[in-house]
């Protein structure tokens, strides 16, 4: 059993599993570019369906003219706390691709699958380098699509706030109390062997 940030698993995995989580609190750090393509780098090599690679990322670093444009989308609620982020990234997937051997575009199924992936190595990456990463749903898609000129063959996935660990003080008294590591269902809850047996 290993265990890290008060986080108990039930079978063996490595720890990095468990050190990532994802923080409001940030601190108010600069990061350079070389950093984030450490973190791009590591979600380059994520696995996809037929190779096609869907994924792609749009950056803004905090206090440079590309903040705003993606920043103002988030919500309300969201901008409360990522305001003290050292950058944000857009994680988009292209949902058609010209197969080796075609002459049209084909649709890519697993487009949001494959995305999903590289942004889960982004964030095992920056939790590996002393960063972290949190995956934010609550923005205006149609505003940011707008925004920063995405065509209509990319889906909008996400939008992720990137930055080192900061005290828990810098947020509203509401936000402090859930700024802690959270637990995970327990495997019969998720894991079925051999037919659909969920409740929920």
């Amino acid at each position: 059993m290993t265990q890290s940030l008060a986080r108990e698993t039930t079978h063996p995995i490595d720890p990095l599993f468990t050190t990532r989580w994802s923080p409001r609190a940030f601190s108010d750090a600069v990061i350079d570019v070389a950093t984030l393509n450490t973190f791009f780098e590591a979600a380059r090599w994520a696995p996809s369906g037929f190779n096609a690679q869907p994924w792609r990322f749009v950056f803004a670093r905090r206090d440079t003219p590309a903040w705003a444009p993606i920043f103002e989308t988030l919500s309300t609620y969201n901008q409360g706390w990522a305001a003290r982020a050292s950058a944000l990234v857009v994680v988009l997937s292209r949902t058609v691709w010209l197969p080796p051997g075609k002459t049209e575009l084909q649709p890519v199924a697993s487009h949001s699958f494959d995305a999903g992936a590289a942004w889960a190595s982004l964030a095992f990456q920056a939790t590996l380098s002393g960063w972290h990463a949190h995956g934010i749903g609550g923005f205006d898609k149609d505003l940011l699509r707008a925004r920063l000129q995405v065509p209509a063959d990319h889906a909008l996935e996400a939008v992720v706030a990137v930055g080192k660990l900061g005290d828990k003080s810098v947020l509203p008294e509401a936000l402090q109390a859930r700024e802690v590591p959270n637990q995970r269902r327990p495997l019969a809850e998720l894991v079925a062997e051999g037919t659909f047996a969920f409740e929920g």
